[in-house]
């Protein structure tokens, strides 16, 4: 069926999302309309065949008739009596040759494509790359000297200061250079194990490190070697080092690092539980959603808050695994679903709930909504609303709606070719704080005169 051109044509993916060339690279992240769940118990949802899940293929497994029942209190109070060790044993025994990396079903860019999760100003590239620059320049002698002396304390058994390992690591350029700089952490790490609580954190600096030269196994291997247990006990290091192997598809890697960061008992922040569920999506397996409900449910115990953006990925994995009720407990439960993500996410829930007639309500008010032109409209993947017309085909009546309002979306440019896959993984922008303006300086310390004085004055 062809549809007029007239007007804003389909929307395509600002930039390419899935090739970065460096993480000084950044983009601001579009803003959306707002969704609504719709009424999911208040029409009849049959038996379901053919489901599809979010980026789902041909050949993934037959899915199973849901009930829609939101069982959130239930799992809750299973929760209560789950031992932590029971979700060790739940992350270790779901890191096995069944389960690889890069055979999620789900993954729609070719392997090693460039998705990055972690905005700039947490991995904080470009000021570590500006302070090595700093130090080179102001290093007495030159680089070649500072690393044979190095080179010398190591063959001598001498003491390795801490701003000698600082300024050692600002320096490392080379391949050469990381596996020497291995060797004096191992030599600072057992001089000084016992004095780093309150000391300085060197595991996020040898993390940027080794995020600027690609060197994500040689992060890998020290951060599980346990005789540098303590040096990587911060949040950073582990969430940098996920993020790494998460750009190179290397995901049963990335649960490694996770499991050892439970071991080690590291505190997770919000970064930490959205690399977490992004790692469980990319698996899309019944025992990565059993690990993504897990910490989930422990999440909510302690009081955390989880991200709008962490909850999407675990809606979109329990929808790939068929568990349509799992996945609309979790999205019922996202405090703002006015995200582009969050509409398609809701589209998905109605397709595989069987709820046609809703459906077709939802994408009827997005398309007449008598909104101004400077409100952001609701925006649908091309990939979503393909699958919405492969659901409703069988349906006269509903398909010639569905055409009439697929036609509108498409001249009202609420239409994207972006998939749900892609949207998931884009990085959103870093957001500044203004209260640094508002607080700036403006008396002078030394004169405490006003500063705008002092500039007449001169």
């Amino acid at each position: 069926m062809k549809y007029p051109t007239k007007g804003k044509q389909p929307q395509t993916c600002q930039g390419d999302w899935r090739q970065r060339h460096s993480p000084r690279q950044k983009k601001q992240a579009p803003r959306y309309g707002g969704c609504h769940l719709g009424a999911y118990q208040e029409e009849e949802r049959p038996g379901v065949e053919g489901k599809e899940g979010v980026g789902s293929q041909a050949n993934a497994p037959p899915p199973s008739p849901a009930r829609v029942v939101v069982a959130a209190q239930d799992n809750m109070a299973a929760a209560f009596r789950r031992p932590s060790h029971v979700l060790l044993f739940t992350l270790q025994s779901s890191v096995s040759p069944g389960v690889g990396g890069s055979g999620s079903t789900c993954c729609r860019c070719p392997l090693g494509a460039k998705r990055y999760l972690l905005t700039d100003n947490v991995v904080k590239l470009k000021e570590f790359q500006h302070k090595k620059v700093v130090i080179a320049n102001h290093l007495p002698g030159t680089k070649a000297t500072y690393l044979r002396n190095m080179k010398e304390k190591l063959a001598q058994n001498k003491l390795i200061l801490k701003d000698e390992l600082k300024t050692f690591l600002h320096l490392c350029d080379t391949r050469d250079d990381v596996e020497l700089a291995k060797n004096v952490i191992y030599r600072y790490h057992t001089e000084n194990r016992n004095v780093t609580l309150g000391e300085y954190k060197f595991g996020p600096l040898f993390m940027r490190l080794c995020y600027e030269l690609d060197l994500e196994e040689s992060a890998l291997e020290l951060i599980k070697d346990q005789h540098l247990r303590g040096f990587f006990s911060d949040t950073t290091s582990f969430n940098i080092l996920m993020d790494m192997l998460f750009i190179k598809g290397k995901y049963t890697s990335a649960l490694e690092v996770l499991i050892e960061m439970k071991n080690q008992d590291v505190k997770f922040n919000k970064e930490t539980y959205v690399l977490a569920f992004a790692i469980c999506y990319k698996l899309n397996s019944p025992e990565s959603l059993k690990i993504c409900t897990t910490l989930r449910e422990e999440a909510l115990i302690k009081g955390e808050v989880l991200s709008r953006r962490a909850s999407c990925f675990a809606v979109a994995l329990a929808l790939n695994q068929n568990q349509v009720a799992k996945a609309i407990s979790i999205f019922s439960q996202i405090m703002k679903p006015e995200s582009i993500i969050c509409t398609n996410l809701n589209i998905l829930i109605h397709i595989q709930s069987n709820m046609l007639k809703t459906l077709i309500k939802i994408l009827k008010d997005a398309a007449d909504g008598n909104l101004s032109k400077f409100v952001k409209r609701q925006e649908f993947s091309e990939e979503v609303l393909a699958k919405a017309r492969k659901k409703v085909k069988d349906v006269p009546t509903l398909l010639a709606k569905f055409d009439e309002i697929y036609g509108k979306l498409h001249i009202n440019g609420q239409v994207t070719t972006c998939t749900l896959d892609t949207l998931l993984c884009h990085t959103p922008g870093d957001r500044k704080s203004h209260m640094v303006l508002l607080s700036k300086r403006t008396v002078s310390h030394r004169t405490f005169q006003p500063l705008n004085q002092s500039l007449w004055a001169e």
